[in-house]
């Protein structure tokens, strides 16, 4: 299992919010790069980097920052927020992004992201399933739908998507431990997805359950930034 650290910017700094409330925000480095680079030389391949205000805004704001990353450290990044146009698409490519993160406009205008998934190929995009009672919420966790997990990832498992990452919104920022139980679920009824957890992590003890429960990988912030898990600990998952 691959451990993916995440850092996550408000105006160019690195912050953490609690169940995706922007009034909860709490600033643990002015600098993302020193943090990037905090990650590298421990040993990580791989960052989940999510621009809040370009999720806010619905257009990408904090492609700068994702130019420094990808421009002076070696981690293959992921990065999403706020991409909804085929301009924010093309900043995140060109600034050194190895995968978008498409969440919301997976489901508000599946048109354009099946054109992307056919333009530039599938395995450059990672789909976000963001859960609220197995039902599919966007925009910032603003807003709930329908549509559930499995009929969302089933759908995009038929145009060729093959990495997916879920986070359950109840457990978000709040170091209870993950949903350990949905996501085995969900692997047991998608046995090929490269599945990634993401959300509640909150020690050793609960990447060793998402290992067990089949996860490909897991998305770890505030457990790394409260001092839960340290940095050599998640070096010995990413096997």
């Amino acid at each position: 299992m691959e451990i993916i650290p995440a850092i996550d910017i408000i105006d160019g700094k690195c912050v953490r919010l609690t169940q995706g409330d922007y009034s909860q925000k709490k600033i643990y480095n002015e600098d993302p790069l020193e943090v990037a680079k905090a990650f590298e030389d421990a040993g990580l391949h791989r960052l989940h980097l999510v621009d809040l205000d370009g999720a806010r805004d619905k257009s990408v704001r904090n492609w700068k920052v994702l130019e420094q990353l990808t421009g002076k450290t070696g981690l293959s990044i992921d990065f999403g927020g706020g991409i909804s146009r085929e301009d924010d698409l093309r900043i995140v490519f060109e600034s050194g992004a190895d995968y978008a993160t498409i969440g919301s406009l997976a489901v508000k205008n599946e048109p354009l992201f099946t054109q992307w998934l056919g333009q530039y190929g599938p395995d450059r995009f990672l789909l976000g399933a963001d859960v609220r009672d197995k039902k599919i919420s966007i925009h910032g966790w603003k807003e709930d739908t329908s549509i559930t997990v499995s009929d969302f990832i089933r759908n995009y498992l038929a145009k060729g998507v093959r990495q997916v990452f879920c986070t359950d919104i109840s457990k978000d920022g709040k170091l209870e431990g993950p949903s350990t139980a949905l996501y085995s679920e969900i692997i047991g009824e998608f046995p090929s997805l490269h599945f990634i957890a993401s959300g509640g992590v909150s020690g050793v003890s609960d990447l060793e359950a998402l290992r067990d429960a089949g996860c490909k990988g897991a998305i770890v912030g505030k457990a790394i930034y409260e001092n839960r898990i340290s940095l050599p600990e998640l070096k010995s998952f990413n096997r």
